[in-house]
């Protein structure tokens, strides 16, 4: 039987106890929700929702780096988002990142950590 094994990227600041920023179980990987945190300061990246899901982003492709895949890999993409007006700005950065079209949810939520606009989950091939 498979278990979950957790995957952690160095290069970003340790999670809290309570989850891992990934685990892979068997031929998969489910990457936990990324904010547009900065890794050095861990504060969110200055600007607007552009800068934010750039930098959710690439704190996700260090953690698919880190777990041996990538973003090419990536078969299904979950989107919180506090402003669907926002929408139209989060796809112009979100299609450079993902030109392969992988599945994709975007939901509007009321509020996200640290005031975040934008949290980004995936789950890819690993």
């Amino acid at each position: 039987m498979n278990r979950p094994i957790p995957i952690s990227a160095t290069e970003l600041p340790p999670n809290n106890r309570t989850y891992s920023q990934a685990v892979r179980l068997g031929d998969l990987l489910f990457v936990s929700g990324q904010l547009g945190v900065d890794p050095s300061t861990r504060d969110l990246v200055a600007g607007g929702i552009s800068e934010q899901t750039r930098q959710a982003i690439e704190n996700l492709s260090t953690i698919l780096r880190s777990a041996g895949t990538g973003r090419d890999k990536v078969a299904k993409v979950n989107i919180f988002i506090t402003d669907f007006s926002l929408l139209p700005a989060m796809n112009e950065v979100y299609a450079g990142y993902f030109p392969h079209r992988p599945a994709k949810t975007t939901v509007e939520i009321s509020r996200l950590d640290k005031g975040a606009l934008i949290e980004v989950e995936v789950i890819a091939a690993a």
